[in-house]
């Protein structure tokens, strides 16, 4: 059972072995969140694309909750990008979604921008409580998903 305190989150920059585990939360997550959505990508491919592309070159960072429940989150952000935030599903509604946003603030203190499914409702409220704006509705033809998405944008 995790830990109901979050001070046992450490919040770091994520490295080479976190990449499996990054991806493990990425898919538990995404399966969660967006059971109707069909990931374009195999479990493996996921894994692949984490370990040779997010990790390394992308700014990543993970909640990790120490050796009981390892990375619990991920963030990763692109440029003024907030491309990714997931979190383990039995994980979500300690804080930790908050602080990668304020993280995600602190690095790109002049803006920021997102892409999330129409469907994926929890995840608009949670962006606009966090003064994101939503200013394009596509019909996903944009995205490997095909799956109609948003974008958001926060401006300090």
């Amino acid at each position: 059972m995790p830990s109901e305190a979050f001070p046992t989150i450490l919040r770091r920059a994520a490295s080479g072995p976190d990449a499996v585990a990054a991806a493990d939360v990425w898919l538990s997550s995404f399966s969660a969140a967006l059971p109707t959505v069909v990931s374009p990508r195999s479990a493996d491919d996921v894994r692949t694309y984490f370990r040779d592309v997010v990790v390394p070159l992308r700014e990543t960072w993970v909640a990790d909750a120490g050796a009981e429940d390892g990375i619990v989150g991920l963030m990763v952000l692109h440029g003024d990008e907030l491309s990714q935030l997931y979190l383990r599903p039995d994980w979500r509604g300690r804080g930790i979604g908050d602080r990668f946003v304020a993280l995600a603030k602190e690095r790109s203190p002049g803006g920021l921008n997102l892409w999330t499914f129409q469907v994926n409702k929890p995840a608009h409220r949670f962006y606009e409580r966090h003064g994101f704006v939503a200013v394009e509705y596509t019909d996903g033809s944009g995205n490997e998903e095909q799956e109609p998405d948003v974008q958001y944008v926060w401006r300090p």
